[in-house]
């Protein structure tokens, strides 16, 4: 078993790190704390309501090992921005969310939440935060937590004799699968370095033809519309794709005019050079298009925040984008 070659060394090498060892976590939290948490959205009666920022990031976090077990130190201070619409009225409406102490010492259900709105009309909008709202931001703290034991982790503690040369399963057919909204299957496939990753698939349908759909993936200025970020679009063969502040990056592959897109694709977070392969094909059916997306070589401890930031931030922003035009338009 690796973990158990402890002698002492001419070289001083800290095999496995048996002895104690630290690494700095704070900066790799930042990003994975940004990552879960902006875009967060839920709907109600009331109306909809999402994190639109992490305004305000204070506190550390690291991970020690010791003789093959982990220990975890994390205590932050963070502060959200959210921004709301009334169903009825249309009247936007924004506010804060206070998480003063996310720790070690307390779990996920016992950290302080405090919601608040600026002054003014919308108490429906923060009660919708205050119920539904913080359940979503509970369960992204969640995912953060469960990242960093296991993806910042990978590397610290080597897996056991028996657990070396051990293969995941083969992929599923994906017509062995019910699709519904998105389907995930398992997979030893990767893009770039050797990791366990899996494969997303998911069908939307916008009342949009797919020409109008096709260039909002492919024009710089509808981009930077309903990603609200500065983006760099080269929608050409080779050409680069990087939004949400280099969150996202990125290649294309192929480009078939209102048909299909195929890209080269990775989230900062994920471990360096990897890449997902990502295909959009756009299917025009009467004044609506359906559009399927393939995203292989996902990693495994990725699959929820990836599907979360196709959903999320570019399917729902999309639909936002294509009502606020109809809306100019009548």
């Amino acid at each position: 078993d690796p973990r158990w070659i402890v002698e002492e060394r001419a070289d001083g090498t800290n095999v496995n790190n048996w002895h104690w060892t630290e690494r700095d976590a704070t900066g790799w939290s930042k990003v994975k704390l940004r990552e879960v948490l902006v875009g967060l959205a839920v709907e109600g009666e009331a109306g909809r309501c999402e994190i639109s920022d992490l305004k305000h990031v204070e506190g550390e976090a690291s991970c020690s090992s010791r003789k093959g077990k982990l220990i975890f130190f994390y205590e932050w201070n963070l502060s959200l921005s959210w921004k709301g619409t009334v169903k009825e009225s249309g009247e936007k409406h924004k506010g804060s969310v206070e998480i003063p102490n996310l720790s070690e010492e307390n779990e996920v259900d016992d950290t302080e939440i405090n919601v608040s709105k600026k002054k003014g009309e919308g108490d429906a909008l923060k009660d919708l935060m205050r119920t539904e709202g913080i359940v979503k931001v509970r369960e992204a703290l969640r995912d953060y937590l469960k990242a960093l034991k296991t993806e910042f982790t990978l590397g610290m503690i080597l897996p056991t004799r028996g657990a070396v040369g051990q293969e995941l399963g083969p992929e599923q057919n994906p017509s062995e699968n019910t699709m519904d909204d998105s389907v995930s299957s398992r997979s030893a496939d990767t893009v770039g370095v050797k990791i366990p990753t899996v494969k997303i698939v998911m069908r939307e349908t916008f009342s949009s033809p797919a020409d109008e759909l096709y260039r909002i993936f492919t024009t710089k200025e509808l981009v930077q519309k309903f990603s609200k970020r500065p983006a760099v679009i080269e929608a050409e063969k080779g050409g680069r794709l990087q939004m949400f502040d280099g969150c996202v990056s990125g290649e294309y592959v192929e480009l078939v005019p209102s048909q299909r897109i195929a890209l080269k694709w990775r989230c900062r977070s994920w471990p360096e050079e990897h890449y997902a392969a990502v295909a959009l094909n756009f299917k025009d059916t009467a004044a609506q298009t359906e559009l399927q997306l393939e995203c292989r070589g996902v990693p495994v401890l990725h699959e929820d925040s990836t599907r979360r930031c196709w959903k999320q931030q570019h399917f729902e922003e999309i639909r936002i984008l294509l009502q606020q035009s109809r809306d100019t338009v009548e």
